[in-house]
């Protein structure tokens, strides 16, 4: 998978949350250069990347981007990704002059209440064909 992390950044997210699963199809049409791809973390493919860093899929209450071979969780894995967006999501980066003592926070009450406020699913969502080669897995 070395490979896969040189040419792109990989973004695993929490498959059954309809927050995260909005999440990655907001970020979809904002990457025309197809800088990410993604994996559930309830999957294999999600499981296997996460191997080296020491996670698994129940300590996971996190967006986790992986690039170069660096891990990202909470805000500054959200913020590294709207760095690389189009249009004027990259301006969002510049909240990383806020503490992460301040941002992590924030970001842990959001995942804390996502299923609450946004729901779960029962299963992973499943790529349209359109999209399916940028899922892992």
């Amino acid at each position: 998978m070395k490979t896969e992390q040189a040419i792109y950044a990989i973004i695993i997210f929490d498959g059954e949350c309809n927050l995260c699963e909005r999440a990655v199809q907001f970020i979809i049409p904002r990457d025309p250069q197809k800088r990410f791809r993604f994996a559930a973390n309830q999957s294999e493919v999600g499981q296997r990347l996460l191997e080296p860093y020491h996670f698994s899929k129940d300590q996971i209450s996190t967006i986790i981007l992986i690039r170069d071979e660096r891990l990202y969780t909470k805000s500054d894995a959200v913020l590294q990704v709207t760095r690389k967006l189009s249009g004027f999501w990259p301006i969002l980066y510049s909240f990383v002059v806020i503490p992460k003592a301040i941002r992590d926070p924030i970001y842990q009450w959001i995942a804390r209440n996502r299923y609450k406020w946004f729901g779960k699913k029962d299963h992973c969502m499943m790529p349209s064909p359109d999209i399916k080669s940028r899922f892992l897995g």
